[in-house]
């Protein structure tokens, strides 16, 4: 073997050792790797941490001088104020959501109702005289928005008649079929019956449901209630036009509807129905205040709502 070829043999064998000494060094960091456990494996020491700031709670400190109160949310059904929520109060001129309500469940909207003459003699506001007659859609839209208590008188006597009942058990009925356990009453206006009784009683969880039923059932009528004021033409063609007992209705973004009571036994009482979003509407229901707070509590629980769906304690 000349000294080229011996040249050649030993550049060979000296690539083969640097190979296998390449495939041992791999083999051993493999080995590293598949067998140490992992808890010897030091890991960065800084880690992140998430933090969620709590959602703010806009009805924290609301306070309002009515003696029962709710925020009730129709589309999800969740309290989101309670204040006495399921105090049994009267109710004054509230009652006469549940005459409409009954009425429109016995009699189509264009049912003429005609005013008799025991709604003549009622204690204010009234606006009729006996024999005059309405579509009870119209009537129910003047008697809501000035609370009229021979307008609703008229309209739970025909309802009544209609079922072959008393007021009394017309009105009841209708309550049960909603679901008010807390609701009745003894006379379609809401009324005093005297110093201690009311003509109406019910809770503000029953009106907040009673308020959202009639707003979907009947979203014209309730509409009426968000004006400052109604119209409307009697059967004979003698036009009317009264005023809303709400003061405050251009003030509540997207109102559904508006109803107010006072007599001296109940105080003063409030329901307000307006969406926070499409399809989403909010219940506010006052019961017990006084004159003139029933419509500062409903301003005060109507800001805590929106600063509520707004995510924030307060606007």
């Amino acid at each position: 073997m000349n000294s080229e070829e011996l040249k050649k043999l030993a550049q060979h064998s000296r690539s083969q050792r640097e190979t296998g000494i390449a495939l041992v060094l791999t083999s051993g960091l493999l080995a590293l790797f598949l067998f140490i456990p992992l808890s010897f494996i030091q890991f960065p020491s800084d880690s992140i941490t998430i933090t969620t700031s709590p959602v703010p709670n806009a009805f924290a400190h609301v306070l309002i001088e009515a003696k029962a109160g709710i925020v009730y949310d129709l589309a999800t059904g969740e309290t989101l104020y309670n204040k006495n929520a399921d105090a049994q109060l009267p109710l004054a001129s509230l009652t006469k959501l549940l005459t409409i309500y009954a009425a429109l469940t016995q009699l189509s909207p264009n049912t003429p109702i005609t005013i008799p003459a025991s709604a003549i003699h009622l204690d204010g506001p009234h606006a009729f005289s006996i024999g005059q007659t309405f579509s009870l859609a119209d009537l129910a839209r003047l008697t809501l928005t000035a609370s009229l208590n021979d307008g609703a008188v008229a309209i739970a006597n025909a309802t009544a008649e209609r079922q072959n009942r008393s007021q009394n058990d017309m009105l009841a009925g209708a309550a049960s079929a909603l679901g008010l356990s807390q609701t009745y009453a003894v006379n379609g206006s809401g009324l005093d019956i005297n110093v201690a009784v009311s003509g109406g009683y019910g809770s503000p969880r029953d009106l907040a449901v009673l308020a959202g039923a009639l707003a979907e059932q009947a979203p014209s009528i309730a509409q009426a209630t968000t004006r400052s004021s109604a119209q409307a033409i009697s059967k004979s063609g003698i036009s009317f036009s009264v005023e809303n007992t709400d003061p405050m209705t251009d003030t509540i973004p997207h109102l559904l509807l508006s109803k107010t009571g006072y007599t001296d036994l109940a105080g003063g009482n409030l329901v307000l129905v307006f969406d926070v979003g499409i399809k989403h509407p909010i219940a506010v229901v006052v019961l017990g205040s006084s004159m003139d707070a029933r419509f500062t509590d409903g301003t005060t629980l109507v800001a805590a709502t929106l600063a509520h769906f707004a995510g924030v304690a307060s606007l």
